[in-house]
């Protein structure tokens, strides 16, 4: 069971104790990602990200990088569109350690002006490294595409300008602007020998600073159905076909989660049955559904020779089709609704994932959504309503398609919408 606790300045705490284990997880979950940046700020979620672990006024960056190593522990962290995560994982004696490293990292981090130089370099390697991979780089562009000029279609990395244009003036404004009590979840997960003490102490560190104030996020994107190519001289045609999705708290985000798991979600689903396992025409195909606080983004990838290309495209937007028009089967749901729930429990046995249930649910829900409550919503999804949202996503006029590939296999989305009479 899970204890929430709001510090003074707001600071919020979630602490679940797991008595069967060792380890104990805790993140610093922060309410900044891409989403948040606005003109000449474009990477600086991603790029702070990284700068956390230059240095503090205590510790250097190897030091930072041996700390929890040398307990056998980790310490990573990651960016997101909507939020950034500083985490740890140690055994229970180490949590001490684990807390300060963290606390010195968020509040003393020195932002070097050399190393700041430095680590542009790196983040524009990584850049340059994304882009010489198609099959993630789409789904950026896809993003950029269907997004258009609103923030989440920009790319977390940002570009190799944005990146040189970055300077020490600019952390400083962005942390203080969106490093605020209010933006900041403490989620603790795992064996903690006294919650009481754990509280007095993130209460210590975390319950008195002042930055900032409430998150301010621009307008819901609309959306914009578009068909775009990108000539690469690569050996697969890397393609991607979607609509608009659903925000976070749309009352039919657990129909969606069947319908991805049914199309395109796992090696029994019907995009992967019938694409390559009955054709043979990819080795990679999925679907997934990319969920924000207010609206989402359900696509299909698939990787493909450029000669297949036409092939994959229509068989795509038959099994979409034929969703569209007869729904799923009784066993089809029934498997999904076992398959989605058993993944939900199995993760439950790491500390890491129920870390980070706690921090990221707290954080773009204001409160802890319980797996009991998932499940018991997941169970009431009927046929009916996988039906009825299969319909309300997927419209012609939202259909939008990106691809990266050689020159000359392109294909007219249109034409085959057309000769699927679609309407």
């Amino acid at each position: 069971m899970y204890q929430k606790t709001v510090l003074p300045n707001g600071v919020r705490v979630i602490t679940e104790q797991i008595e069967h284990v060792r380890s104990v997880a805790i993140g610093l979950w922060v309410g900044a990602g891409s989403r948040d940046e606005r003109s000449g700020y474009e990477g600086i979620s991603h790029f702070i990200e990284h700068m956390f672990f230059k240095g503090t006024k205590k510790r250097t960056a190897r030091q930072l990088a041996e700390s929890l190593e040398a307990v056998g522990g980790q310490l990573n962290a990651f960016t997101t569109k909507e939020y950034t995560c500083f985490y740890a994982k140690v055994l229970d004696e180490d949590l001490e350690l684990a807390i300060d490293v963290l606390s010195d990292m968020f509040f003393s981090s020195l932002f070097d002006v050399k190393e700041i130089d430095k680590e542009k370099k790196v983040v524009i390697e990584e850049i340059k490294m994304y882009e010489d991979s198609p099959d993630e780089l789409i789904h950026d562009l896809f993003s950029e595409y269907v997004w258009n000029d609103h923030p989440l279609g920009k790319p977390i990395l940002g570009t190799v300008a944005s990146i040189n244009a970055l300077t020490r003036e600019k952390i400083l404004d962005y942390l203080g602007h969106h490093y605020a009590p209010e933006n900041l979840v403490v989620a603790v997960a795992g064996k903690i020998d006294d919650e009481n003490a754990l509280l007095r102490r993130l209460s210590d560190l975390f319950g008195s600073f002042k930055r900032g104030g409430p998150r301010l996020l621009e307008g819901t994107p609309q959306g914009m159905a578009v068909q775009r190519f990108v000539g690469k001289d690569t050996e697969q045609m890397h393609l991607i076909i979607g609509v608009p999705g659903l925000g976070q708290d749309d009352e039919d985000i657990y129909p969606m989660h069947v319908i991805n798991n049914v199309l395109g979600g796992g090696l029994s689903s019907r995009l992967f049955q019938e694409i390559r396992e009955q054709r043979g025409l990819a080795y990679s195909v999925y679907s997934y559904h990319s969920t924000y606080v207010d609206t989402g983004l359900f696509a299909i990838y698939a990787g493909t020779s450029p000669s297949n290309t036409r092939e994959v495209v229509e068989c795509i937007l038959e099994e979409v089709q034929a969703m569209k028009k007869t729904g799923i089967t009784a066993e089809e749901l029934n498997r999904t609704k076992a398959q989605i729930k058993g993944s939900l429990y199995l993760g439950l046995e790491s500390v890491n994932s129920r870390m980070s249930r706690l921090g990221k649910t707290e954080l773009t829900y204001n409160r802890v959504l319980a797996p009991e409550e998932v499940v018991e919503k997941l169970e009431r999804v009927t046929l009916e309503d996988v039906f009825r949202v299969m319909n309300r996503l997927w419209e012609r006029g939202k259909i939008s398609l990106a691809a990266i590939g050689p020159e000359g296999h392109e294909v007219d989305l249109a034409e085959i919408l057309d000769k699927q009479a679609w309407n």
